[in-house]
Parts: structure tokens; sequence; C-alpha cells
């Protein structure tokens, strides 16, 4: 493997617990942006020394300017900020990449596996992949698909790791916290952070020895979401192809999953 495209997230880093923890405004969300360049930087360490010349992250959370550059590996390159395409926390990927990995990765809308559960905003109680629920990790999984690329490795929060291994047995998990009602039980902070090296270690060996897969798309999607607003299912049907189907319900369907992203992009 040549060269590795991470995208990271913060509301599936250790010890993470309340939206307060991860704003770049708030002072407390200082120490969780740190551990979020702990933990990818974890990646990128074990990345280098299975042979990956090339690292790019997408520092994918809220503003797009948490992780510290500074704690990187020289052979990162990071995005920072928003490019406004519909990539959102893919943006950059292309089919060039041998591999694909997710940081600090979260459950998403509809489910209780954390506090913080959510698909790309809050403003949603769930968005349906022809009929299943669909987190962000589902979302971004498909577009490095889109690309060709495997997904080789996922931390975050164990119920998205367990849903992510139903996806895909082969991919390489390390979960670094759980959620239990409104709170969240996580790992001592530096035995996450040697986990998380040690088992993306072990996927990015496994992946140098045999032939890269990848997820395989399904041939269509239906795609459903339900608004915490009324209007906002309004607004989403105005969306080429998209039908309101309840007062709070948008429904959309194509045989492209990029189709698929402009429409989560413009709607959502």
């Amino acid at each position: 493997m040549k060269k590795l495209y991470v995208s990271a997230d913060i509301e599936g880093v250790c010890g993470i617990a309340d939206w307060k923890e991860t704003e770049i405004a708030e002072a407390q969300g200082a120490y969780f942006r740190e551990q979020m360049t702990r933990e990818v930087q974890a990646v990128c360490e074990a990345a280098c020394e299975a042979g990956v010349g090339e690292i790019f992250v997408k520092d994918a959370h809220g503003s797009g300017r948490n992780i510290n550059p500074m704690m990187l590996s020289e052979n990162v390159r990071l995005m920072r900020a928003w490019t406004r395409d519909p990539f959102s926390m893919m943006a950059g990927i292309d089919s060039s990449f041998d591999g694909a990995a997710f940081v600090g990765y979260h459950s998403g809308a509809g489910s209780d596996g954390n506090p913080l559960a959510h698909t790309m905003d809050t403003a949603n109680v769930w968005v349906l992949v022809n009929g299943g629920f669909a987190s962000e990790f589902l979302i971004n999984a498909y577009t490095a698909a889109f690309f060709g690329v495997p997904v080789l490795f996922l931390s975050g929060d164990r119920l998205l790791c367990e849903s992510a291994a139903k996806l895909d047995p082969g991919i390489g998990t390390v979960a670094v916290s759980e959620g239990l009602g409104n709170a969240s039980i996580s790992l001592q902070p530096a035995l996450a952070v040697a986990r998380i090296r040690e088992k993306a270690a072990a996927a990015f060996a496994a992946t140098a020895k045999k032939d890269s897969r990848c997820l395989k798309l399904p041939d269509e999607f239906r795609m459903e979401i339900r608004f915490r607003q009324h209007h906002l299912a309004y607004r989403g049907s105005f969306y080429p192809g998209a039908v309101q189907t309840g007062p709070y319900e948008v429904a959309y369907a194509a045989g492209s999953w990029l189709d698929v992203l402009k429409f989560l992009f413009f709607v959502l």
C-alpha cells in the first residue's frame, strides 16, 4: 500500500461525552482536539510502519480546523476547512488511494451507541439508505467504494464498530468508548491510542499481503430522511427528484451514489 486516505471526526474519540467538548470555541474542547490528533497520528504511525509513502488526512469535524498539524508525521498532507462539495467528510479522495481509514467516528442518528449520535447534522431524526439507518461511516464507506477504495480501519464507539464489522467483516476496528444513556464509558486515553496504532498496523499489514478488497455498492439507492422540523422536509422536497412523504419526511431514489451525495449535500 502506497497511499492512504484518513477521514477524522471527533464525536467518536476517546472520552468525549458532551456537545460543548466538540466545539472549537469552547475551552473544554481543546483537550478533545488534542486527543483527536493523537488518535489520527497513531493511524499515521501505523501506516508509516506498513511502508505507506503518502498519507492524506481530512479534518472532518465542525470547522475542519481541529487537528494540530505539528503532531502529524512528515509524509502527511492535511486538508483543513471545507471544500463545499458533495464529498464532504471525504473531500480529496480519488481512485489513486489504496485504502482508507476512519478515526473518531460515531454511531448514527436513530441509534443509542453514543450520547452524540447523529448523521451529518442534528437537524434530522434519522437517515435511511435502502431501509436501514445510515451512519456517517456507512455514507463515507460507500463514497470510498465509489472510487474503488477499500476501508481498512475504523475507530469510534462500540456500536458503530459492531455495525461496521457486519457490513465488512474484514475491517479492523477499535472501540474506544460505548454509550450508556446520555453517558460515555471510555478506555484510558493513552491505551486507546496504543490500541488504535496496534490494530491499524495489523489492518495495513494484512492488506499488503493480499489484493485490496472493496465494498460492493448496491445497484439502487432509496434515501429517506426524517427531520426534526417539518419545514425542512418541505424545503428538501424541492430538490429535483425528491418527494415529501410525510410532514417530516423526504425521500429520494437514484442509481448512482454520486447522485445520492448531491442530494444529501443540498437537502441535509
